[in-house]
């Protein structure tokens, strides 16, 4: 469902990579690796349409998604180095915020909470987000996966200052998205799913 084709992309006169082409298809999970600097966090961003390439295209259900952005993006759960959680905020107040922003109506207050538990932030959810640490920050963040309807989740470094546990705990969404259709690009520095013959990769810098 998702191709991408013939990718290349220069920064400060230096290629990263060129003619990268894959496809991410119903089910799929995808990691993306590579040494620091060879383009991984570049890539995600040129897919999700927050970047430019020098050459290639982006192609979801058979349109190009410069064609139809919106569509596209109606598809589409990104997240980034940076949470993209507001600091004045509880985190029960910053799911509820994305869900109006993202025009979610099936999303239930229980449905928040139950999302905030699993993350691990129970007894937590009305502390301003700036008061919690990073790891926690970047929690609730997370929990936004429980409460998503998009068949297309793209993740740049979602594990950063999460514990064990924590990873365990994503692992077993992720297959559970997959499982029920869904597909997963992501980049991590963290060991996952490593002895599952599921996970494909693609390795930027060789």
């Amino acid at each position: 469902m998702l191709e991408v084709r013939d990718l290349t992309a220069i920064r400060d006169d230096r290629e990263l990579f060129e003619s990268i082409s894959f496809s991410v298809s119903a089910g799929d999970l995808v990691q993306v690796e590579g040494r620091n600097g060879s383009g991984k966090t570049t890539m995600l961003r040129i897919i999700t349409g927050l970047g430019d390439s020098e050459a290639g295209r982006i192609i979801w259900k058979g349109v190009e998604t410069r064609k139809d952005r919106d569509a596209f993006h109606q598809d589409l759960l990104f997240i980034g180095h940076q949470t993209g959680v507001k600091k004045e905020l509880t985190a029960f107040e910053n799911l509820s915020f994305y869900q109006k922003l993202n025009g979610s109506t099936d999303v239930t207050e229980d449905d928040i909470w139950m999302a905030l538990a699993k993350v691990g932030l129970a007894g937590k959810e009305d502390i301003p987000a700036g008061k919690l640490s990073a790891g926690q920050q970047r929690r609730v963040a997370l929990a936004r996966l429980w409460l998503s309807r998009h068949p297309l989740w793209i993740l740049d470094e979602p594990l950063t200052a999460i514990d064990k546990q924590g990873i365990k705990v994503i692992e077993a969404l992720f297959m559970e998205h997959t499982q029920k259709g869904g597909m997963v690009l992501f980049t991590t520095h963290q060991d996952m799913f490593a002895e599952m013959d599921q996970l494909k990769t693609i390795r930027l810098g060789e």
